[in-house]
């Protein structure tokens, strides 16, 4: 019955096996059952006159949901695919590993960012991820996510995708730089799931350490807290560890509370890009709160231990790495342009050079060499301006004519894209965060650090926050914590 009510939703003359004719719905066994022409069943191309164009957006992050936020729903129809259905406001996803703020404040559902793929007939999310493309035939193939414990027997559907305007969000995956053992042994911070594995990881070592029996070493690793990275992510993850530490175990598990420590490891400066006074404050402060800092590169990483290039052996109990990100072995698989760096190559329109009707936004995109300009860095503030910069491109095409596949040859776009750094900002702990508002690193600007940095920060932060409701949950979950301490129960 659940696949009736999914399947009720299509419009009847929208899901068919054949392109060139309508075809009653039929059901089968086998989910990736191809038609007698080769196709898999999906949505078939839009007509002119009689249909809106439909914007096929790959992706559910900061640069694909801003793009979809801001499109006309009258001009166009909105599919996105992305293995989540929500969008997470990375921000302040460090804050969830320790219990400052629950999961739910930082995932904005897909539905509230852009209200008409939950009713309007010819807009949907499909919680799929795509396979390949199409740019001939204006099509993505896909296949659903059914990576869920629950539905482990649940084989993928797959299915087609016409699109008139196909826009590339695909994001970043995090980098490894082909360091033996990471993937298996060190959790990412980039996703929810990633954040409730470290919670789990960590109250699950606090509990064993204080089992009777457990000897002084094996106590000291299990609490043994290592971050991998000091960038805004390290130093921000780094930093609400430690006041976890200060604030709640110290008090809640007084027993352990002489073994737990958090090391930081980056192999060059911590929070490269702030001015140099700001990043020694940084130190400063995350010194002071107990966070030791090592200089130093990882060269292997073992079920208990990291290896450093000098021989040094680092015991861990939980290990988080947060070295930047990269592009995702799919966008380099695919047969598109390339910036620096294996991102897909765009112009200054941010579209896909000699691919009619394709573009790509957030860190998975750069600016081609052509362009003379240079590739932009993996921010969210990046890919939320590119977003919004699409979505007013969009609807200047739209309403010029030329939202339909292969209509927008001869339309003005406007003006290029340009990217103005509006500045930096990091929490380091204790009520203590950075503000570098300077525009690069060689621009002179304000820079500030301290209490009043920190309320500034959380109030920015609050201000990003998509919905008004995830603001009342987050503004709701600091005073919680401010009076209560946070929550350590391991669910």
């Amino acid at each position: 019955m659940a696949w009736l009510r999914a399947l009720a939703r299509f419009p009847r003359s929208s899901v068919i096996k054949d392109p060139f004719s309508i075809q009653p719905l039929s059901f089968s066994t086998s989910p990736a059952q191809p038609t007698v022409a080769g196709r898999f069943a999906g949505l078939r191309p839009t007509v002119p006159g009689k249909e809106k164009p439909r914007v096929v957006v790959l992706g559910s992050g900061w640069a694909g949901c801003r793009m979809m936020k801001s499109i006309d729903t009258n001009l166009y129809d909105v599919v996105c695919v992305s293995p989540r259905n929500h969008m997470v406001f990375t921000p302040l996803l460090a804050s969830t590993c320790v219990g400052t703020l629950e999961f739910r404040s930082v995932a904005e559902p897909i539905g509230r960012i852009q209200p008409a793929i939950s009713h309007a007939p010819g807009s949907y999310f499909f919680l799929s991820r795509c396979t390949a493309l199409g740019p001939e035939s204006h099509t993505v193939q896909c296949e659903t996510v059914t990576d869920d414990a629950s539905s482990a027997s649940l084989e993928p559907w797959k299915f087609q995708v016409s699109y008139d305007k196909l826009v590339i969000a695909l994001g970043a995956e995090a980098s490894t730089f082909g360091i033996h053992g990471v993937e298996e042994h060190a959790i990412f911070l980039r996703e929810v799931h990633h954040a409730q594995e470290i919670r789990r990881k960590l109250l699950l070592n606090l509990m064993l350490s204080d089992v009777p029996g457990i000897s002084e070493e094996e106590k000291r690793r299990l609490l043994h807290c290592v971050v991998i990275g000091g960038g805004p992510t390290g130093v921000e993850f780094s930093g609400e560890l430690s006041d976890f530490i200060i604030s709640d175990v110290h008090d809640r598990y007084a027993h352990v509370k002489e073994y737990i420590h958090v090391t930081l490891i980056e192999a060059n400066e911590i929070l490269s890009s702030f001015d140099v006074r700001l990043r020694q404050y940084a130190m400063k402060q995350l010194t002071k709160s107990g966070v030791r800092l090592v200089r130093g590169v990882v060269k292997d990483v073992q079920p208990e231990n990291i290896i450093l290039s000098d021989g040094t052996k680092v015991p861990y109990g939980l290990l988080v790495w947060s070295t930047g990100v990269g592009p995702s072995s799919f966008t380099r698989s695919m047969e598109l342009p390339k910036s620096p760096g294996g991102r897909i190559g765009v112009d200054e329109w941010l579209r896909v050079p000699s691919i009619p009707d394709v573009f790509a936004i957030g860190d998975c995109s750069g600016f081609l060499e052509s362009t003379e300009k240079a590739v932009l860095p993996a921010l969210a503030q990046v890919a939320e301006r590119q977003g919004k910069y699409l979505a007013r491109l969009m609807n200047r095409i739209g309403k010029a004519g030329g939202g339909h596949a292969n209509k927008a040859t001869n339309i003005d776009l406007g003006d290029q894209f340009v990217y103005k750094h509006l500045g930096s900002m990091a929490t380091v702990g204790r009520y203590k965060a950075l503000v570098d508002l300077r525009q690069s690193k060689e621009a002179k600007g304000l820079t500030l650090a301290g209490f009043v940095s920190w309320f500034i920060w959380r109030s920015a932060y609050l201000t990003r926050v998509v919905s008004w409701r995830n603001r009342f949950y987050v503004a709701i979950n600091w005073l919680t914590t401010f009076i209560f301490g946070r929550d350590i129960s391991r669910i």
